[in-house]
């Protein structure tokens, strides 16, 4: 949803600046080592008589980091027309959990609807309902949302997230230029962070940063998340754009 409230001079990009349809291939480093690997689809909503987008996210560990802990996370993102969320699906296979989160954002009503199943005990483990403002995403929606936007250095704005447990608005800034090389290539692009830790929507400690090629593609590069020593540095480069 190319959206939202602004703080300060923002130039939206565009209309059509997503592709129609994409797939990103990304490694998982953690601690200086390959620790997983995840592949991001971008296509059309396959429910025709709703139309929209829908992004696919798989993430699982792989080598002695499976071995140690093994991570096998489906999530799916469908949003409207306009990117405003119309809903998420995770099922996540962490170590001995096995859950099941689903959040339908009603915008006519101004709720999200969160339900959260333990698939292991087969229990419904939290369910209830927040209010939203009429257009929210999800934090996956919200990468592309930013990707529609042609936020310089210097700028910043304010996206309306939410992960049906609580609802923020979030500051986004475009910090500097930096040439990042990733096993697709060498990028030039700007380095973002998304302030959604700290207790704004995530009560723990960490940072959100997102580099994006500077053109009109905006292609995220480079996701990486930072938290407490406990778990470290997180960092998501691509490796493979896939030919669709």
């Amino acid at each position: 949803m190319l959206l939202l409230l602004f703080l300060g001079p923002v130039v939206i990009a565009a209309p059509g600046v997503l592709p129609a349809r994409e797939v990103l291939q990304y490694t998982v480093e953690w601690r200086l080592v390959t620790a997983g690997k995840a592949r991001l689809v971008w296509s059309p909503t396959p429910h025709h008589s709703n139309p929209g987008w829908q992004a696919d996210l798989h993430l699982e560990s792989t080598g002695m980091v499976s071995k140690l802990f093994k991570v096998n996370n489906e999530y799916v993102s469908n949003l409207e027309s306009d990117l405003c969320a119309a809903g998420s699906y995770l099922k996540a296979e962490e170590g001995n959990r096995r859950k099941e989160t689903r959040v339908t954002f009603n915008r006519a009503e101004h709720k999200a609807e969160y339900l959260e199943k333990d698939l292991v005990k087969n229990a419904v483990v939290n369910s209830h309902e927040i209010d939203i403002p009429a257009c929210v995403h999800d934090v996956l929606g919200g990468l592309y949302a930013l990707r529609t936007l042609n936020l310089q250095p210097g700028q910043n704005t304010q996206l309306a997230i939410s992960d049906g447990k609580k609802s923020v608005m979030a500051r986004v800034e475009a910090q500097q230029r930096e040439d990042i090389k990733t096993p697709a290539g060498a990028f030039k692009t700007i380095r973002y962070e998304a302030f959604l830790f700290n207790d704004v929507l995530y009560r723990r400690y960490g940072h959100l940063y997102f580099w994006l090629t500077d053109d009109a593609r905006k292609l995220p590069v480079q996701i990486r998340v930072r938290l407490q020593l406990a778990i470290g540095t997180i960092t998501l480069q691509l490796e493979k754009e896939e030919k669709t």
